[in-house]
């Protein structure tokens, strides 16, 4: 049921992205896209010391709109920050923490959650699982320590 429920997320994602895409003029070069987060190419972030890393699915997360496939390893903790533009994550497996001035969230497989851009929040992986999610964003990907 949870895998299910994971499936017809990441759907609706991905037919929001290319819905966004195709309003920015993007939808130019249309192709299907198909990628299995088990067996995606994933890049450490070298920012994390080992603890991120990330597979590109679409876009240009240095330069504009784009997603990925994340992973945060058991137990990591991305501080306070917050992120030019809006973030839209949807966990795959294990759980992505989150926690804000309203409180906090633990974000697991199948459930959604949106992140505005400018808002101060921090993040983190499950200590036992860490995290993998679905990430997309409306413009590049910044992590900008809180102050």
């Amino acid at each position: 049921m949870k895998r299910s429920l994971v499936t017809i997320a990441i759907a609706v994602l991905l037919v929001a992205a290319w819905s966004i895409g195709r309003l920015q003029g993007q939808g130019a070069e249309e192709k299907v896209i198909f990628v299995s987060a088990n067996h995606a190419n994933y890049s450490q972030m070298p920012e994390s010391k080992g603890l991120v890393s990330m597979s590109p699915l679409w876009g240009d997360a240095n330069a504009g709109a784009h997603a990925t496939f994340t992973k945060f390893a058991p137990g990591y903790d991305a501080g306070m920050h917050t992120h030019t533009n809006d973030v839209w994550i949807v966990v795959v497996k294990g759980a992505y923490l989150y926690k804000d001035d309203a409180g906090e969230k633990r974000v697991g497989a199948g459930d959604f959650l949106r992140v505005p851009g400018g808002h101060k929040h921090w993040s983190g992986g499950d200590k036992k699982e860490g995290a993998l999610f679905y990430e997309e964003s409306s413009g590049k990907f910044d992590s900008i320590p809180a102050k």
